[in-house]
């Protein structure tokens, strides 16, 4: 079945887009949400007014991304925690604990979320973390972690 998708459906389109599907896909999830809408004429233009001011929505949306990234620029973000003999950390620093660090650097509320982060971080030294700002937008930060005084 051909539908125009009304919302974004994560792994499968954007808004806008014109995909074949299956017909059980289509019939029992796309439409009873509301994602997606058979292809019409008049659902396509529908969808393509919507899809624009998405696109604007976006593009408002990478602006500030990128302005939070010319703020953190390229300095290392510090982060002090305790530190046994062999230069392992008794706890670990978490994309919260990083988050909370951006957060007082930009003045700004930082989502742990954007963070890509593996795993918490268990030793000290520096290391490189990707921030994920939108679905454009990337960038990294480099976390140097000291140990406590």
């Amino acid at each position: 079945m051909k539908v125009v998708f009304l919302e974004d459906v994560p792994g499968t389109a954007r808004v806008g887009e014109v995909r074949e599907v299956r017909n059980g896909f289509a019939r029992n999830f796309l439409l009873p949400r509301t994602l997606a809408a058979p292809a019409t004429v008049e659902m396509l233009k529908r969808a393509e007014v919507k899809a624009k001011a998405e696109e604007r929505k976006q593009s408002a949306l990478d602006n500030d991304a990128r302005s939070i990234l010319a703020r953190i620029g390229e300095q290392p973000l510090t982060i002090r925690a305790r530190v046994g003999e062999q230069g392992r950390l008794y706890g670990s620093v978490t994309a919260a604990d990083i988050a909370e660090e951006l957060s007082k650097l930009t003045k700004e509320e930082f989502d742990r979320r954007r963070i890509e982060l593996a795993e918490p971080i268990r030793e000290a030294g520096e290391h490189e973390v990707t921030l994920r700002l939108t679905r454009n937008v990337h960038g990294t930060v480099k976390v140097l972690v000291e140990p406590e005084q």
